[in-house]
């Protein structure tokens, strides 16, 4: 059950950012000058843009959280606050999904609040109060809840996410390190360990692409060109580093009970850490001549560039991915 309280934070979270940037996409202001269009930024402080930015986000984390505890929590039993320690689960994969999904949220919140016309600065550290906000207030629920408990390094990872994004717009006014993301489709062999995945993180793509541990890889994806003004070209390419990891049924080991009560111990598949290095793009630093389409660049950030990757992993195994996304390649294994 632990695994899916962790699986429900991201579905509800990547809902958050989602309507977050629904806010600033349909919503309307009449006080700004012609010349400025509905999608760039206020040039000084707009009372009714940031009332509508602070309605909308208000009005949203209010619905989202009350229907959150009607339809998950109100089965449950309540307890006092305590705490829960799952730092060890599933090779770490789903704290760096929480460190991500807040630099996210941190980010475009940032965007919400420069675009009502707040000084950068103040837009920033706005941002990523909010982004730790909303990723955090899970946790309260979980404390509270005699299923759960708040994890403390759920916490932690959250405000890391978070403080990667704040300290780079303070520093530099742009983000030079970008956490991303990238699905793959894992081919499991039919039988127990099908049925096992299909139990953990669904039947298809679109639940497998938010829940499969082994089929998730994380990025911290850096531009160089950031760091050399004088570069004039190709500022948009990146060097990317990824984590990933493999062999994953269980949170801390490989042994279940199915539903009819049968146990099954896999240990014997060495669970594993995967470690990549590739090429990258920083999407929103390609030209756009329209503020939508520099929106549309902007949420495409969120994802890596299919690229070739070089994989090193704990199995002692050294792999080149000729294009490294979903399974549209024949790995090529260097060393097995």
């Amino acid at each position: 059950m632990l695994f899916f309280s962790i699986q429900r934070k991201q579905h509800f979270f990547i809902l958050i950012v989602l309507c977050l940037t629904l806010d600033k996409a349909v919503g309307q202001d009449t006080s700004i000058h012609k010349k400025i269009t509905f999608l760039e930024p206020a040039p000084s402080f707009n009372k009714k843009r940031f009332a509508t930015v602070l309605g909308g986000t208000t009005a949203t984390y209010a619905a989202a959280f009350t229907g959150l505890n009607y339809l998950w929590y109100a089965g449950y039993p309540r307890s006092k606050f305590h705490w829960l320690n799952d730092f060890g689960e599933w090779n770490q994969m789903d704290k760096i999904g929480h460190c991500q999904t807040a630099y996210i949220e941190s980010f475009f919140s940032y965007q919400l609040f420069k675009w009502s016309g707040a000084k950068p600065n103040k837009a920033a550290i706005g941002g990523a109060i909010t982004g730790l906000v909303l990723q955090s207030t899970i946790e309260v629920f979980d404390g509270f809840s005699e299923q759960w408990g708040a994890s403390g390094s759920d916490i932690a990872f959250n405000a890391l996410g978070s403080l990667m994004f704040l300290w780079q717009e303070l520093a530099w006014h742009e983000q030079r390190f970008q956490i991303k993301f990238s699905p793959h489709i894992e081919n499991y062999k039919k039988g127990v360990l099908s049925d096992r995945a299909k139990e953990l993180y669904g039947a298809n793509f679109a639940q497998s692409f938010l829940k499969d541990y082994n089929a998730q890889t994380y990025w911290l994806s850096i531009n160089p060109a950031s760091f050399n003004k004088k570069q004039r070209h190709a500022r948009w390419i990146n060097i990317s580093f990824g984590y990933g990891a493999g062999n994953l049924y269980g949170g801390f080991d490989n042994t279940w009970v199915d539903s009819k009560g049968n146990t099954f111990n896999r240990n014997d598949l060495k669970r594993y850490r995967s470690f990549f290095l590739s090429l990258d793009c920083d999407f929103t630093k390609i030209p756009s001549r329209t503020k939508t389409g520099k929106l549309f660049l902007g949420l495409l950030n969120i994802f890596k560039l299919p690229a070739p990757a070089l994989e090193v992993n704990t199995l002692g195994q050294v792999i080149f991915h000729p294009l490294y996304f979903l399974n549209w390649e024949v790995p090529l294994y260097l060393k097995k």
